[in-house]
């Protein structure tokens, strides 16, 4: 592990409990779930965005599972962010151009929603607000980090304008490229996909009645996901249009009429004419995991400890499990007026992460692997496999119960 060195004359650093590192969803979200669980602490949030810039030009959505909104309930975010979330009460599934092979109901579960779509706007925005009116919850936006030093009791953190704070604990919220976890030397297991995402936001004829669509094309998933009306009363639903190839025949090179015509051979009929709501973002896609999440005073949480593919919607839903679990053992050791930071419970919240983090990331692999596969042979057999989950109802319950993110 690599160490900072002294400066001399260093003016001595601004002590907190807590600091994360990150200020995106996972980030934000930890803040507020530590300010609203353990309000005796002190936490900074270490932010390299501009709050208000990152409201107004981040069009993209988030799927909120119905487990997540539990941990966000317990954060006070969540009787907000519910107001401004379109539910998801319906998802079909589709391969390529079959008829409809498997379906989920939201009255299949007692009415329950399967989860939200959410704006990445209006969640940062319910986020920023929260965070405002927590007294010991320090926002710091618009800064980076450049250094840590581990002194053994506390965690020195160097920001970019030359400030230094300290803390008991540090947490890397801070995504796929995290300077905590490079920091902490932790090699990760990783390889690219050679598909990318492209995202927008489509508006429709007809009203998605709460659908959300998943159609496995041997190119990738095509996603259509319910999003609600706009303010000129337009339907809106995400579309996330995976390919794969070399760049130069993405479709991101389409002009908007090219590419909303390659949008409409695939979007189903139901929904009426369609035409572009949003500009259009492209990423690439790939599989990232840590070899551990956590190191002397540290530890990683969400993207920076794992990175999926977003067949499943699973991605942000996991990060906001690992905040839950970690929040919920600093919780406890304040409480008891324990460290914080200590060995055990930092292992303790690997132990207990790490197998759902695998095994998601497993699933998600093979999902990609067996549905980009257009062998007959493969074709016919997964095919099969979505009609016997539709036929039986344990198997169904099962995959449903995975899909609110409850898993019980």
């Amino acid at each position: 592990m690599k160490r900072g060195k002294k400066t001399p004359g260093k003016s001595s650093p601004q002590s907190y409990d807590v600091i994360i590192v990150g200020g995106g969803l996972a980030g934000l979200s930890l803040a507020c779930l530590l300010g609203e669980t353990a309000p005796a602490l002190t936490i900074a949030c270490i932010d390299r965005d501009d709050p208000q810039r990152a409201v107004d030009g981040d069009f993209r959505t988030t799927a909120i599972s119905y487990g997540s909104s539990r941990i966000l309930a317990r954060a006070g975010l969540w009787r907000e962010m519910e107001k401004l979330g379109c539910p998801i009460r319906d998802i079909r599934i589709f391969d390529k151009d079959t008829p409809l092979l498997l379906q989920f109901l939201s009255d299949e579960m007692n009415g329950k929603d399967f989860g939200w779509i959410i704006k990445n706007s209006d969640l940062r925005g319910v986020m920023h607000q929260k965070i405002a009116a927590l007294p010991r919850v320090t926002h710091i936006p618009r800064m980076g980090v450049t250094d840590f030093e581990n002194t053994g009791e506390q965690v020195e953190v160097t920001l970019e304008s030359g400030q230094t704070l300290s803390a008991r604990l540090v947490i890397g919220a801070d995504g796929r490229n995290s300077l905590v976890r490079d920091w902490l030397d932790i090699p990760t297991r990783r390889w690219n996909y050679g598909q990318r995402a492209v995202i927008c936001n489509i508006a429709h004829e007809n009203p998605h009645e709460n659908r959300a669509i998943e159609n496995f094309w041997p190119q990738g998933p095509f996603a259509i996901l319910p999003v609600n009306d706009d303010k000129a009363g337009r339907h809106i639903s995400s579309l996330v249009f995976t390919e794969h190839g070399p760049k130069s025949a993405s479709l991101m090179k389409l002009d908007d009429e090219a590419f909303l015509q390659a949008v409409a051979d695939k979007f189903p009929a139901f929904y009426g004419e369609i035409e572009l709501a949003s500009p259009r973002q492209c990423y690439p896609l790939s599989l990232i995991h840590a070899a551990r999440y956590i190191g002397p005073r540290m530890a990683l949480v969400a993207d920076a400890a794992h990175a999926i593919h977003p067949v499943a919607g699973q991605g942000l839903n996991l990060g906001f499990r690992d905040i839950g679990e970690l929040a919920g053992l600093i919780a406890q050791a304040a409480e008891k007026g324990e460290d914080i930071g200590a060995p055990d419970l930092l292992e303790a919240y690997q132990r207990r992460r790490r197998p759902d983090n695998v095994a998601m990331a497993a699933v998600t692999d093979a999902l990609v692997r067996l549905f980009s596969n257009n062998l007959p042979p493969v074709r016919l057999l997964r095919r099969a496999g979505l009609r016997a989950v539709s036929a039986l109802p344990p198997a169904k319950r099962f995959f449903m119960k995975n899909a609110m993110g409850t898993g019980k």
